[in-house]
């Protein structure tokens, strides 16, 4: 069991590591600084994140470069209408031994087998082959025929989507949304941010970024956040705004009997606890406090919270309705 005085330091290491690692990555991101927070957090929590945005907003490139600074094997998966299950996961091949003139299948793994894996687009392919990615994401093993193939740890799935408005995509399935533990609303830069984008990328320059942290320095962390202590009194905030976005509940406010269709799932109120405490962790803070509850409300809600055709009508936004319940 590790000793308490042990956590305190590995704790202050942790702090410092992310603010290293925050400065590591502005040399190649402009801005985006609550993204890259949150997006850290769920990596800390063992949870995935799923990156909405307009093409452009460089969703990609951050993944990409939050890949660079771990010292973690990455994997790319371009989501296309095209693409088949067994181009995520793997597939049996036939191999003949040439000795004994024997056939036999071998298993060769897909992109998947990564620690960090970056789904972009993943709105662009049919459910049929977003669901290859259910099992990896919940179980951390991937199925192939009668054998299982457990997926070296740390595991994450960090996939971008376009706007469902956009042409040629798919809405993904309620039972995979729910295995991100974050959607992050990528928006566009500011004005200063932008100036110094174009400045940035129109140069010859070049962005070399160091590695900050390594597969068991992860572990090790993600470990210390499940031993954080955690206040009565937050897990009460958690369950009770969770179960609030639920229609049918006693006290459900009239707004969200009006607007909301379906509620979020006692999944939430895990990952509103398990972010909270990350969070905490992250800023050299022993315990989570209600504020960091509600500091990762919006990301933990906003896809697990489905609108009915009341909120269409009157203009309403999910994020809109997480607020006035917060």
């Amino acid at each position: 069991m590790t000793k308490p005085n042990n956590d305190v330091q590995k704790l202050n290491e942790m702090v410092t590591a992310f603010d290293r690692l925050k400065q590591e990555l502005s040399k190649a991101i402009i801005g985006q600084d609550a993204v890259i927070e949150q997006l850290v957090i769920a990596m800390l929590a063992r949870g995935h994140a799923l990156l909405v945005g307009v093409p452009g907003l460089a969703k990609t490139l951050l993944i990409k470069s939050l890949a660079e600074v771990l010292d973690l094997s990455f994997s790319r998966i371009q989501f296309t209408p095209d693409l088949m299950p067994s181009d995520i996961t793997g597939t049996d091949i036939i191999e003949e031994d040439h000795t004994t003139g024997k056939r036999e299948f071998r298993f060769v793994k897909g992109p998947v087998f990564a620690n960090i894996i970056l789904a972009d687009e993943i709105n662009r392919t049919p459910p049929k082959t977003q669901a290859a990615l259910l099992e990896a994401m919940q179980e951390h093993r991937v199925t192939a025929g009668v054998e299982s193939y457990v997926l070296e740890e740390p595991f994450f799935v960090l996939a971008t989507q376009n706007p469902i408005e956009q042409e040629g995509t798919y809405p993904l399935p309620e039972a995979q949304l729910d295995r991100f533990m974050f959607t992050l609303n990528v928006g566009y830069p500011s004005r200063d941010e932008e100036r110094q984008i174009v400045r940035q990328t129109t140069s010859g320059a070049t962005v070399k970024l160091e590695k900050i942290l390594d597969r068991k320095a992860i572990m090790e962390y993600q470990d210390l956040i499940r031993r954080v202590p955690v206040a009565e009194n937050v897990i009460d905030y958690a369950v009770d705004l969770v179960s609030m976005t639920r229609p049918d509940t006693e006290n459900a406010p009239e707004n969200i009997k009006k607007w909301v269709g379906w509620g979020a799932g006692p999944r939430a109120s895990q990952y509103l606890i398990l972010g909270a405490k990350t969070r905490a962790a992250m800023a050299g803070n022993p315990t989570p406090s209600i504020e960091d509850v509600k500091a990762v409300a919006l990301p933990v809600l906003r896809h697990r919270v489905l609108t009915n055709f009341n909120a269409e009508a009157d203009g309403v936004t999910v994020d809109e309705i997480i607020k006035k319940l917060l």
